[in-house]
């Protein structure tokens, strides 16, 4: 069978009346724009690749070293793309190895098409080597997902997986194909592009009253206040949101994955929400007469105490999906649809209007932030560098121009508390699963969906130790990631919590590094590592201003802790400020 696919189809897109099932997995991918497809080959996928060896002229294709990398490389993609990422993985461990990734895509809503190998159809249920039930294991981190034994169906199934991961609320999508359907021949008739499916709705109808009524809630508030998640982001409403809170003259603050959708500079912008977020935005939720929540989530990261959560505001939810809609937090009015459509609708209806004594009381805590917890830690008085003000330094020379991939845990906190943005799609981390090791492959990945700007991976030290194989992803692909790893010599993120919470018992949260710029080397990844203040800025701008990657240790704080801080149990208006 593999001998006739050879002497039957020799070149891409070449019109033929039969097809091998890997070849139109391939004209679908070429079909469908991509450009780039992040993977690791296996026996049940070697078909695919078989076949992709005659498209390197068209799909790029970028070797990971591990299946997880591939994911997050897609991910990152995605991200700062606004694209769909796509991956290659093998049966068995290569399919398992992506469930982590396709955890975090799924919770962070960010459109992936997933195609593993599988073992020949009839040899499922039968043990066989490196079988894995792959849609049963993955079925509640997808979107969607589908086993594919007969080659006929690749066209179709594709091109449903394209549509239902980027439509509507984004996620991943797996595709299982088994090694016979990729080696089978069928009649193919070309490529058709999905738009629509049948009991498949991704954005919901607008009920225009819906609208109506929010129009007139806000019209009315005395102490709006807005906020926002990345579904402004991912619906590409950027602008119209803009238009609607400079005409409506609300307070707007963003959740961490809402981040950089508006300029982190702008006269409305008042900080993030959550855990770790600004002291005003945290407070002065509870204290807003109408709380306009838009592409977000209410998660409990942003909440704290749900029986504690803006119990005197009328909320208004504006989200594209409808499960979103009272899940957590009760609305008053709920407003289904893609926010590109809703909030231009809404902006028509609303006065023009401007809050002055409002928007003071956000500036007013916003100074007591600065004074208790943002100029100290930007400012220390000690020798030992601090986080904060290292991100400060990255935001003077970057100018606030640069993709920041972030990893998980303080430096994460610390990154997203401090960056500056000008440009949407900028922030890209972990947000809904707190991933570590995701910043690495993920800033791979964003350097392949945008060329045109520093992607800086900034990065603990914990973190880059459990994907730090990937350095060989880009050595081989020449990818241009500028990594910041902030060691400070321990899982700081949990240290903290058994510093505040369990009596300083610090249980097994101090890790060992190895010399990070000899392994860096080790991958011809040039860098420094930094101990003295005296040397950070010229050491930052040689790593912006570097060709090519380069992989620059900063040595900070052991024991800094990250602060405002809602404790967990608490309310977001018991947010402490040290």
């Amino acid at each position: 069978m593999e001998t006739l696919e050879l002497q039957t189809v020799k070149e891409p897109n070449k019109p033929v009346s039969q097809l091998s099932g890997s070849r139109a997995v391939l004209e679908a991918f070429v079909a469908e724009g991509v450009d780039t497809i992040f993977g690791y080959p296996g026996g049940a996928i070697m078909p695919i690749y078989d076949a992709l060896y005659d498209y390197h002229d068209q799909l790029k294709h970028i070797l990971v070293r591990h299946e997880q990398g591939a994911i997050h490389g897609a991910q990152g993609y995605a991200r700062v793309s606004g694209r769909t990422g796509v991956v290659f993985a093998t049966s068995g461990p290569g399919a398992t190895n992506l469930v982590t990734g396709l955890a975090d895509a799924m919770i962070d809503s960010t459109p992936v098409v997933c195609v593993t190998g599988q073992v020949f159809a009839h040899l499922l249920g039968t043990d066989a080597f490196q079988e894995t039930d792959v849609i049963n294991i993955t079925t509640p981190v997808t979107k969607w997902n589908y086993q594919v034994t007969d080659a006929s169906e690749i066209p179709a199934v594709l091109a449903k997986a394209f549509y239902i991961a980027g439509s509507g609320r984004p996620g991943p999508v797996l595709i299982d194909i088994t090694k016979n359907a990729q080696l089978q021949l069928f009649d193919y008739a070309g490529y058709t592009k999905c738009d629509h499916i049948r009991s498949y709705r991704p954005k919901p109808i607008v009920r225009k009253e819906y609208v109506e009524a929010a129009a007139k809630m806000i019209n009315a508030a005395e102490k709006p206040f807005v906020i926002f998640g990345q579904g402004v982001i991912l619906g590409k409403a950027e602008k119209e949101f803009l238009q609607f809170i400079e005409k409506a003259g609300i307070p707007a603050a963003w959740t961490i994955m809402g981040m950089s959708a508006i300029p982190t500079e702008h006269p409305l912008a008042v900080g993030m929400l959550g855990m770790h977020g600004n002291y005003g935005p945290n407070v002065l939720t509870n204290e807003c007469d109408v709380l306009i929540a838009i592409g977000m989530r209410f998660d409990d990261r942003v909440t704290g105490r749900l029986d504690k959560y803006a119990k005197q505001a009328k909320v208004i939810h504006f989200d594209i999906d409808p499960a979103e809609i009272d899940k957590n937090v009760k609305a008053s009015i709920g407003v289904w649809g893609d926010c590109k459509e809703t909030l231009p609708m809404l902006t028509q209806l609303l006065e023009q209007k401007v809050y002055p004594q409002w928007l003071k009381k956000f500036n007013d805590f916003k100074k007591q932030e600065e004074e208790i917890c943002i100029v100290p830690e930007m400012n220390p008085t000690g020798d030992i560098l601090s986080m904060a003000e290292v991100i400060n330094l990255l935001n003077e020379l970057s100018k606030g121009e640069a993709v920041i991939v972030t990893d998980v845990g303080q430096h994460q906190m610390v990154t997203c508390r401090y960056a500056k943005y000008k440009t949407s799609k900028s922030n890209i981390t972990s947000g809904g699963l707190g991933t570590m090791g995701f910043a690495l492959p993920a800033a791979i990945g964003a350097s392949f969906g945008d060329t045109s700007r520093a992607i800086v991976a900034v990065i603990g030290d914990g973190g880059f130790q459990m994907t730090i194989q990937e350095l060989g992803t880009i050595m081989q692909s020449e990818a241009e990631v500028k990594i910041m790893i902030l060691n400070n010599q321990f899982l700081g993120m949990v240290r903290q919590w058994q510093q505040l919470f369990h009596d300083k018992r610090y249980s097994f949260v101090d890790i060992a590094s190895p010399d990070y710029v000899q392994v860096a080397k080790g991958y011809r990844i040039p860098g420094q590592k930094v101990e003295k203040r005296e040397n950070l800025k010229e050491a930052i701008q040689t790593m912006l201003e570097h060709k090519g990657s380069y992989l620059l240790e900063i040595m900070v704080g052991k024991e800094d802790n990250v602060f405002p801080m809602v404790p967990q149990g608490c309310s977001v208006s018991e947010i402490r400020l040290k």
